[in-house]
């Protein structure tokens, strides 16, 4: 691929690119976390060599196209005897610097006993890599979650003696937040997926968070999501989602039946699987919705994004659940604005910076079922509303949320981090 699709934004003239680039990620490949695999798509498509880190074995079960071909870029754990003799190496050949690290993890998290384990663990599985790693040599270290992914990045920068960045995205800012004010900052590159982080992160977490984070959004490929816009005649709503609370699914159903009580025609496909499923499923049958409400659990993305062709409405009611957790901005919002499909949700988080209401789609307050079923309402019933809100929608998606041009702006990034770390 050309060297001048590399977009050099964000460095000088005089600071190297990094050419070779280590992700860290909890679990590769995952079935809810795609936005990953198109950001690494794109830099190996700028000619950066990316490998990946993976603190979790593969737990079975779908994998995506995208990912199951980066699978040979794949660092998975190691047998346990393997696994250990290179940590003890590790320790062996950086002795006070690998105890620094173990100790101060300890002090940071030991009133936390189950994240000190996985924080410890994390740095195990990193350090086990260590011989290939230095073998690789990457010019940059970046995890993807501020919780143990980025630990073990931080523990490798130590070792490889280069820099590390993170991008943080929702849970691991509002409820798991590991060593956070530490690694935002000696971190070389702090990145998050809302100007609404970096204000909260400001507020909760670390003063140095409003000049130090750098907003990279998660974005979409255009190029496998074409504009669709017409078709939608049906009247039928689309969720797509983790099955947990914060996705506001529960408040849906609640809004479905008022739907339905007030005559209104349509059906509903719920996609995904989750805790909530249980609970959801009771909610359905206690409202008599199940000629109305289909749960299919989770499906290839090619399913979805026929499903998403089909659809008269997207819907995702997000909300902060009672531990904290809230989404970022959800990626099938923008998945659902590239596709033409009209979008319904709540100004949560980061989603009022995708969606104005009225201009690129619908808000309803959290927890609000009446007013998410006349939002609804609203668009089922008013193709010129579906119509406008769809073409800005889509117009927003290709001027900030285009995955390709936010993962080389994450290069640039990088670029002007080394820079600064030299």
């Amino acid at each position: 691929m050309p060297e001048a699709i590399i977009d050099d934004s964000a460095s000088s003239v005089d600071t190297p690119r990094p050419r070779r680039v280590l992700y860290v990620v909890s679990l590769f490949p995952s079935w809810t976390e795609t936005f990953i695999v198109r950001e690494i798509r794109t830099l190996i498509d700028s000619g950066i060599d990316v490998r990946i880190l993976s603190l979790k074995a593969p737990a079975g079960g779908l994998v995506h196209a995208e990912a199951a071909a980066l699978m040979d870029r794949v660092l998975q754990p190691r047998p346990w005897p393997a696994g250990l003799w290179n940590t003890a190496r590790a320790l062996f050949a950086h002795p006070r610097q690998v105890v620094r690290d173990a100790a101060t993890i300890v002090a940071e998290t030991w009133r936390m006993p189950v994240v000190l384990l996985k924080s410890l663990l994390s740095m195990a599985r990193a350090l086990e890599h260590l011989p290939w790693l230095r073998g690789f040599d990457p010019d940059f270290i970046h995890a993807h979650w501020s919780t143990c992914p980025s630990t073990a990045a931080w523990v490798l920068s130590h070792a490889l003696d280069r820099p590390f960045g993170f991008t943080c995205h929702a849970h691991d800012i509002f409820v798991n937040r590991h060593m956070l004010p530490r690694k935002i900052s000696e971190s070389a590159l702090a990145v998050t997926i809302s100007q609404h982080n970096v204000d909260w992160l400001g507020s909760n977490v670390s003063p140095l968070a409003p000049e130090k984070m750098k907003v990279v959004h998660c974005g979409v490929d255009l190029e496998q999501i074409p504009w669709r816009p017409g078709g939608r005649d049906e009247p039928r709503i689309l969720g797509v989602g983790r099955l947990s609370p914060e996705k506001g699914f529960a408040t849906l159903i609640d809004a479905l039946a008022l739907l339905r009580d007030d005559g209104v025609a349509f059906h509903c496909d719920l996609v995904g699987e989750g805790p909530f499923r249980d609970e959801l499923q009771a909610r359905v049958d206690r409202h008599r919705l199940g000629a109305r409400v289909s749960m299919g659990g989770a499906l290839p993305q090619e399913a979805v994004r026929a499903a998403l062709d089909r659809a008269s409405v997207f819907v995702l009611p997000c909300e902060i659940a009672a531990d904290g957790s809230r989404d970022g901005i959800p990626v099938a919002l923008m998945e659902a604005m590239a596709a033409g499909c009209p979008v319904v949700s709540c100004p949560v988080s980061g989603v009022p910076e995708l969606i104005s209401d009225g201009v690129h789609g619908l808000l309803a307050a959290e927890r609000d079922a009446a007013g998410l079923a006349h939002a609804l309402k609203r668009l089922l019933e008013d193709e010129g509303l579906r119509q406008r809100v769809a073409s800005a929608a889509r117009e927003r998606i290709e001027l900030e949320f285009d995955a390709r041009k936010e993962a080389l702006r994450l290069h640039g990034l990088m670029t002007e981090a080394l820079g600064h770390a030299a």
